[in-house]
């Protein structure tokens, strides 16, 4: 589906914005996804056409990062650490107990659009593993009963 008038020119002045910026293609991908909560596959021949660049090369980046989404996330995003650390403390049994409270797996968004669920490498909380994340909110020792006291607790902000 082609982009609307009004996402296309929005991407376009974010791209014009940003492409003198050093390695313009990443502060262009942050603040389209920014902006729009993701990256539409119809925005990359339009940030590839504004930085000169090959639609596979703005693609290769979108799809290599986790961080980057090419479809709508939900308003939080949860992110559970795979770290060694945390693989030690359980995070396995951690990430089960996630999957069955959540109803996704990893890279899926929840039916009512409030978490999307994604694994990290690290969160760098070693000392209080298992991780997880939500949003910008880092939790250390994440037990699957507190997991549910924090994903609770979200769902009550929402």
């Amino acid at each position: 589906m082609p982009l609307d008038t009004a996402t296309r020119e929005q991407v376009r002045a974010i791209t014009d914005r940003l492409k003198d910026t050093a390695g313009a293609l990443l502060p262009v991908l942050h603040a389209v996804q920014d902006a729009l909560g993701y990256i539409p596959p119809e925005a990359v021949p339009v940030i590839a056409q504004g930085l000169n660049l090959s639609r596979a090369e703005v693609h290769g980046v979108i799809t290599f990062y986790h961080y980057f989404s090419d479809a709508p996330r939900g308003r939080h995003t949860i992110y559970l650490c795979r770290a060694e650390s945390c693989q030690s403390m359980r995070s396995q049994e951690l990430e089960e107990h996630a999957v069955t409270r959540l109803g996704v797996g990893f890279h899926q968004t929840t039916p009512s659009g409030t978490f999307s669920f994604e694994p990290v490498y690290c969160l760098g909380n070693c000392a209080l593993s298992p991780a997880v994340m939500v949003d910008d909110r880092l939790y250390g020792r994440v037990t699957p009963a507190r997991f549910d006291s924090i994903v609770s607790d979200w769902e009550k902000q929402s």
